[in-house]
């Protein structure tokens, strides 16, 4: 092992498909070789892998939990001794800063990934342990932390609302682009079936039911996929059916391949109440495919810049007048729209620089 390289640990909940799941292992894939030594460490199961992580260190604690793999990560840290952590989602996040206090050399870093305050609103909440009602153990955890990645500026405004932490410990580093070999075909005339898609969790604040209850009411001929699955699922496809939309929506629970979903449609469409940085949102415009998303908090309007790469509209009625528009879209200055500001190499210098500027 090169003791000339900076040891980096990167530590994720599971590698299901997700957006944290994606973009820490592109990251972790990305980094300059020469300069930095990774490993991921996943609390759980390789079986459960969706990532090609074969030319990655990766370590699997095999735990059903992230609070049954806290044992297993101090023992790693304290033999393998890394300079730098970075873990992702909140949950996560709060544990490596409890954990940080028994490290003082290490540098900890965590990836906010959610619109916290919007977030809470859509998920069951949980009932607080003893310790937690007596101690504050989530400002805490946070507050040990080196440093915290926000991926837009409405994601760092609530972040800051939330934790009682130093602005100054706060960096915005968007998620970058991972794809650009594939490209939607240009079209020369407009669909007389037009075909639209979501991708994303079954969850409430993905918004999946309003989107249903727009394209009920759009009276041209068109087709509707949904990919994703989650804990939403039955209602929304109960839905489909009570609103009579069988015959014209396909649902697809998971995809390896995306892209080749995407490029295959007309109009990439995001119903989210909220969003951190929408990946899907950003890989559907990176293929050339235009978007249709609601003015909700987070990065999606860092993406969508209206009439260039799609539209950012604030509500229903002007969501179903989009869709109903006739427009002929440029797939080539979509993806270079996009690519110019979140290209993979632009992401990863700042990751870098982040690392770098710790240690300094």
């Amino acid at each position: 092992m090169d003791k000339n390289k900076i040891k980096v640990f990167f530590v994720l909940p599971t590698l299901y498909a997700g957006g944290a799941e994606r973009v820490i292992t592109f990251v972790s894939k990305n980094l300059n070789k020469t300069k930095f030594d990774i490993t991921l460490i996943v609390i759980g199961f390789e079986k459960d892998n969706k990532y090609d992580t074969s030319d990655l260190s990766v370590i699997y604690l095999n735990k059903t939990r992230v609070l049954s793999g806290a044992t297993g990560i101090i023992k790693l840290l304290a033999k393998c001794k890394p300079q730098i952590v970075v873990s992702s989602i909140t949950h996560l996040n709060i544990m490596m800063g409890l954990i940080s206090k028994f490290f003082p050399k290490i540098k900890f870093i965590g990836r906010h990934a959610t619109i916290t305050n919007i977030a809470s609103k859509y998920k069951k909440q949980k009932k607080k342990s003893l310790i937690s009602y007596l101690i504050n153990t989530e400002q805490i955890g946070i507050k040990n932390l080196d440093y915290i990645i926000c991926q837009s500026t409405d994601m760092k405004d609530d972040f800051l609302q939330i934790y009682n932490i130093n602005e100054n410990k706060i960096k915005i580093i968007h998620n970058p682009v991972t794809q650009i070999s594939v490209l939607k075909k240009d079209s020369k005339k407009v669909n007389h079936v037009k075909k639209f898609i979501t991708v994303g969790r079954m969850v409430k604040i993905k918004g999946q039911a309003r989107l249903l209850n727009i394209l009920s009411r759009l009276t041209i001929p068109f087709e509707f996929t949904i990919i994703g699955t989650g804990s939403n699922k039955e209602d929304i496809l109960n839905k489909i059916n009570d609103l009579n939309l069988t015959d014209k929506v396909n649902h697809i629970e998971y995809s390896d391949d995306v892209f080749s979903h995407l490029i295959k449609h007309d109009m990439f469409l995001q119903g989210s109440y909220s969003e951190g940085f929408p990946n899907a949102l950003l890989e559907s415009c990176t293929v050339g495919l235009p978007v249709i998303a609601f003015n909700a908090p987070g990065g999606t309007k860092e993406i969508v810049t209206n009439g260039i790469n799609g539209y950012i509209v604030e509500n229903e009625n002007e969501f179903l007048k989009k869709l109903q528009e006739e427009k002929v879209w440029n797939p080539k200055k979509i993806s270079e729209h996009v690519n110019k500001k979140f290209n993979k190499d632009k992401i990863i210098r700042d990751y870098e620089q982040l690392f770098l500027d710790l240690l300094n």
